[in-house]
This record gives C-alpha cells, structure tokens and sequence, in this order.
C-alpha cells in the first residue's frame, strides 16, 4: 500500500493524516499547541513551536504504526495563512511569528495603500492588520533589530518545510497574501515589496503547489522509520488545501469554513478582485484557477467564548439552541454580530467590536448561544453578497471545520444562501487530505488532473429551510443595522 502523508499546520494544533491514493485516512495524529497574546489584540507563535509539534506527530505514527511509515511515498503541507516568518542566514527566527488574527500593524494598512493605492487590484486585497506586509513595516518601527536580522521573510507551512528539507520555498496560494505577489502573473513584484520596505531578494523562490520542493532529510526518514526518498510538496494554504481536499477546483464550487475563523472559498476561473469589501483573491492550488476568500474572523471562537461565560461547553450550548428552537422559534432571540476579533469580509473593520441588541430579562444561554450561530451565519451572508457582487461564481457548496458539524449551524447557512450544502465524509481533515493529494502529485505518482479535482465522499446534504426564510431575512435587517 502506497500513502501520503498530509500535514495540516493550524493556529491551535498539528495534524498529520496517512491516507491512500483515494483519501483513505489509515492513520493521523494531532499534537496541540498554544498561542501567545503578549498584549490585547496581538496573536503570535514561535515557529519552532509548528516544528516540534510536526516532530511530535510524526513520532507518534511512527511508534504507533511502524508498519506503515516506510509506505509514505510523498508529502505535502497546508498552513495557516499569512504568519511572517522571519529566518537569518541560519534559518532561524528573528522574531515570533506574527499571526493572521494579529491587530497590530492597523496604522501601517493606511501606509501601504497609500503607497501603492491600486494594491488591492494587483495582489491579493486592500492592506489589513493580518496580512504580512504591514506587519513587516511594524517590525520596522518597533522591532528594528528583527528585520535587521532576516535573510528571508518565509510562511508557516514554508518554515515546516524548510525543517522537514533544508530548502526555502513558498507557492503562489499562500505567497499572495503577503502582498508582494502580483496575482495575475503569480510572480513577486518589486514595487509592492518596495512599499513594504523589503528587498525582493529576500523572498523565497516561488514554485507551483503540487510541485516537489525538496526531499525529506535523511536524519527524519532514520528517525521515523522511512527507508526511502520521499518527495515534499510546496503545499498550499490552508484554505486552498481544504478547497482541494474536497474537490472543489473548477469555477463555482466553493467551500465553507466554519472553524476558529469562518471562510467562504469559491473557485474561479479568472481573477476577480472584491478589495473593496475586504475579499481576499488568491491563485488556487488548483492549476488555472483563483480563490476567492471572504472571512468571518470569529467563527467558533465565538461559540467557544460565550461556552467560558456560561461555564458550559459548546455541545451543551448546541443542545440549548435545539431545544429553544423546538419550543420557542427564534423570534425572541437577541441580534448578535460576534466579532470578537473585528470585521474583515465586507467592511474591513479590524477595529470594530461585537454588538448585541435585544437582551431581555428573559434572555438565557440558548438564546444567546442561537444569537452568536446566526450571527456567524449572516456575516457569511455578507460574504457570498460581496463575492457574487464581484462576479465570482458560487453554485456547489461544502461545508468543513468544527462548526460543520452542527446541522442547525449549517441549515441557518443554506436557507440564507438559498443553495443546498453537503458535508464530507472527513471535513475535519479537508485540509490534511488536500496536502496529502500535493504530495502524492509532488513524488509522481499522480496527475494534477487524477488527483486534485477528485470529489470528497459526501455523508449528507442540508437544504434550505423555507419556513426560516423569510424570518431570517427580516433578522438580517436588523443585523446590519448594529453599530460596528
């Protein structure tokens, strides 16, 4: 039996899958790991931290299942996005990793756009605190010495890679929301790494997603088992590897993230940027193809955060929320927008706090647990308005992440969407499995069109609820009426 190995690196953990060449998990391991908020509003990991959890999960399979590692033929990355990462002559970090949902770098998006006004149009969107470019001017200002320091500004999954191979690299995917990759030719463009104030020759050398970057170390192919080569893909980021993992590579599919922070992905033959309404446009990992990404910032984190209010967890809050539904409706339920992390997708609101209207004595957690889910849910409205209003296509829809597997979570979704959603057999490894399909392209046992565009097993589907409709629409009024 011939596997892959998929390494899906996310903001709270590491997880590694061994699947087949018909996505197969045969085995996976999942290490923890913890983010560092120094300060309100910041957000960081030291890279080192994605390394030894990668180590630790690798180790893991390799004891547990010695059998199988000398099967793993290719590997291939996904990575949380947007981290910078930066690496002296050494390869080691100058500097935590500055991550996606850091709000530090806000005065230094005015700068950027200021230098180069038609960003958004070029690369992947208008400048926002989580992107790397303005936290690459940040550093410059308050942490001079790190940049100082740095031969190469790198991703996390590129980190992982660069540790797993000795080689530096990153792919188009996951380079674009840097903002120093120009999308439409998916090269780096010295005017927008100017205005970031970084030598263009302190970027990595960019190669396709699938394509191999690098073989594993001989020190790792002793340690965990391995009596042969192994080809590493460049990977992708995560979002793009989701989109993979579930088949979703040709214009009009598209996925829905519900996990910590909440994506609508929607594939797209060409390169329709929304910068205006804080849409990320990224090349897919897919060949010839774009993802178009509008993000809900605090998706289940939300969920989790009202679960320690309440002293309860979230299964017990969904419980709540079924119950009420059963027996009151919705209608006496506060209006939440749960931006606990500010507004990206469709006002570019970093800044801007959550909002509530409509508490009442009789307010519980059930309602207030009902309120944060519609909330979510209408600003994932919001992206699907900003996206289709940009020209991009969103026919077929999946849902994956934490948060998918909620059935009432998911049919608020769909009845505002109009469209039927179907959920993956493994959409918590959507990502995982994604890598693993670049890495089986990667060592060539595969096609990019035999493997990619393979259509994940479908456990069920959840359609509109018209009888919802209409009140969730009337409620949606109300919800963009709440102060930001």
């Amino acid at each position: 039996m011939t596997l892959y190995a998929g390494i899906d690196i996310g903001t709270s953990g590491i997880k590694v899958v061994l699947a087949d060449g018909m996505d197969k998990i045969v085995a996976e391991a999942a290490v923890a790991i913890k983010v560092d908020r120094p300060q309100p509003g910041w957000s960081q990991q030291h890279p080192d931290l994605w390394w030894r959890a990668t180590c630790s999960a690798f180790d893991r399979l390799a004891a547990k299942h010695p059998n199988l590692m000398p099967e793993i033929q290719g590997i291939g990355l996904s990575g949380q996005m947007l981290g910078a990462v930066l690496l002296d002559a050494q390869d080691k970090p100058t500097h935590p990793a500055i991550l996606w949902n850091d709000q530090r770098a806000l005065a230094e998006c005015g700068e950027l756009l200021g230098r180069v006004p038609d960003m958004g149009m070029r690369t992947a969107g208008h400048p926002d605190p989580g992107m790397t470019a303005p936290k690459l001017l940040w550093l410059a200002k308050h942490m001079p010495q790190a940049i100082e320091q740095a031969s190469v500004l790198m991703l996390p999954k590129d980190y992982v890679r660069l540790c797993l191979t000795g080689e530096r690299a990153t792919e188009p995917s996951d380079a674009a929301g840097t903002l120093m990759l120009d999308c439409k030719t998916m090269t780096w463009d010295a005017e927008l790494a100017g205005a970031a104030g970084w030598d263009i020759q302190r970027l990595p050398p960019l190669v396709a997603s699938h394509a191999q970057a690098g073989q594993l170390r001989q020190t790792l192919q002793t340690r965990w088992g391995i009596p042969k080569s192994v080809a590493v893909a460049a990977g992708a980021g995560d979002n793009m590897a989701c989109a993979l993992g579930v088949g979703a590579t040709v214009s009009g599919d598209a996925v829905v993230t519900i996990g910590t922070s909440g994506v609508l992905c929607a594939v797209d033959a060409g390169f329709h940027p929304a910068a205006h309404s804080a849409v990320l446009t990224n090349p897919h990992a897919a060949p010839g193809t774009y993802l178009s990404l509008g993000v809900v910032m605090s998706a289940t984190q939300s969920l989790d955060w009202l679960a320690g209010l309440c002293a309860t967890d979230v299964p017990r809050l969904a419980a709540m929320v079924d119950a009420m539904i059963a027996e009151k409706g919705i209608g006496h339920a506060p209006v939440m927008r749960p931006s606990l992390t500010g507004i990206r997708t469709p006002d570019n609101r970093p800044d801007a706090a959550a909002s509530v209207s409509g508490i009442a004595a009789t307010t519980d957690a059930a309602a207030l647990a009902y309120a944060v889910m519609e909330g979510v849910a209408f600003q994932f409205l919001d992206c699907l308005n900003a996206q289709q209003g940009a020209g991009v296509p969103v026919d077929r829809i999946t849902a994956v992440g934490g948060g998918s597997k909620n059935r009432t979570w998911v049919g608020l979704i769909a009845t505002l969407f109009d469209k039927t959603i179907d959920l993956p057999k493994e959409s918590s490894a959507a990502a995982a499995i994604g890598a693993a399909r670049l890495g089986s392209v990667a060592c060539g046992d595969f096609s990019a069109s035999q493997a990619l565009p393979r259509k994940s097993e479908i456990s069920s589907t959840i359609p509109p609820d018209p009888q919802l409709n209409e009140t969730l629409r009337r409620r949606y009024e109300l919800f963009r009426s709440l102060p930001k």
